[in-house]
Parts: C-alpha cells; structure tokens; sequence
C-alpha cells in the first residue's frame, strides 16, 4: 500500500471523466465561462456527497482532507493494486474525495488531471500477505511482505481507491455522519460530505485498486521488491 493529493479543502471536489480546462474565454465570452465552470464545481460537490452511499458494504478506502495525515502530494496518475488475506483495524474512517495529478501529467486523459476516489483512514491496522503491484507496461513491479508469521502493521493508515472488495465486518458502525466530524482516526473530510466511521474493521481476501496511500509507521516485515509478468 503506499490513499490523497491536495483535497485538505471542501473546494476540491470532484468531477466524472470530464475535462476541466476550458478553451481561454475572448472579454465577451468570460461571462459564459465562468458560470460554465461554476456549473462544473456544484457537480463535483454533489458528486463527492453521493459517493460513499453506495459503498457502505464495501468497507476500506482512504482520502485526505483538512486536518488528515492522508496524501498531501500530487498523484502519478497510474493506479496500483493492493491484496492481504486479512486486515484487522482499529479507528475506521471513511469518505469521499478528489485526487489531483500534476499539472501536464501524461496521465490525466480526458479527467482534467483529477480522480474521485474514496478515501479510507485507519488508526492503527494489521495486515496478513500484503501484496502491491503497478502495471509498467509489459512488466510488473511487485512487492510482497507480511507472509511469514509476522504481519504487516501500520499507523495512521490512509489509502484513496477506486475499486474495492472483500469480506467486510464492523464493530459500531456509525453511517451518515457529516466527513468533518469524524473522530476515530486521524482524518476528518470535508463538511457536508457523507461519511461512515466505526470502532474496528476486518476485512478478508482484501482486493484494493489505489491511487494513493500514506501512513505515519508503516512495517513491513519479510519486503520483496521485484519486477513480474503478472502483478497481485
């Protein structure tokens, strides 16, 4: 796992596969421009707010915002996968965001550089058989750690993703809450945003597809780095 980028502000909300660099607008056409961009920003925010509704039985994702220690650096753009037969979490946090790559990022398509993602924050979680791999094209690079009888263990965990499944359980599940009021990790998300938290989490046969990840102690016992013709 190595979550955000710069989503430390509710202004920073998302937008589906759309463009968001406009042709320079001529004085008589500014006017048109910018209620065209403002237009744009109230569906990224009524985006960002829809997200995590349909992802309550999913379980783990992970975003920065205000006052998170999630990803305060610009995404590559190139998303990474990430499986653990088991992850065992205390302090679950989970919310909606917007990742942002560098700007002229090869990356970026037809996204305008930006990618909605849901961003899970964990305090402190275990891993079993963590297993990462990027597609270089043509070749995997691949790491692996937690296999033998020593797991994976990290703090303040945060790990923004698109796509995400496996067995999941929670002890004291809260659904609904405002993201800026989240308290059991060390991540609070936009105000207004939806959100869900809960004292622990477990999730089994873990399969994650990321575009960022951060965390404030991350141990990674038995660590494998090599390149493979497949990836996780």
């Amino acid at each position: 796992m190595a979550s955000s980028p710069d989503l430390s502000s509710a202004d920073n909300t998302p937008e589906h596969s759309e463009s968001d660099c406009p042709a320079k607008a001529s004085p008589a056409t500014g006017a048109a421009a910018t209620g065209g961009r403002r237009g744009r920003v109230r569906l990224r925010r009524a985006a960002v707010m829809a997200v995590p509704a349909t992802l309550v039985a999913a379980g783990l994702a992970v975003l920065t915002a205000e006052g998170a220690l999630g990803v305060q650096f610009a995404i590559s753009g190139m998303p990474f996968t990430v499986t653990a037969t088991e992850l065992n979490g205390t302090g679950f946090e989970q919310f909606g965001g917007l990742d942002n790559m560098a700007d002229g990022s090869p990356n970026a398509g037809d996204t305008g550089g930006q990618v909605l993602v849901v961003t899970s924050a964990i305090k402190n979680a275990t891993l079993t058989k963590l297993c990462q791999s990027v597609d270089l094209g043509g070749t995997n690079l691949l790491i692996t750690a937690g296999g033998g009888r020593q797991k994976v263990k990290a703090t303040d965990l945060t790990t923004d993703s698109t796509e995400l499944s496996g067995d999941a359980a929670f002890d004291n599940i809260e659904i609904g809450n405002d993201a800026s009021t989240l308290d059991k990790a060390n991540a609070k998300g936009p105000i207004g945003v939806f959100s869900q938290q809960a004292d622990t989490v477990h999730i089994g046969n873990l399969r994650q597809t990321n575009y960022a990840t951060t965390a404030g102690v991350f141990k990674l016992p038995g660590l494998k780095l090599r390149f493979s013709d497949s990836g996780c």
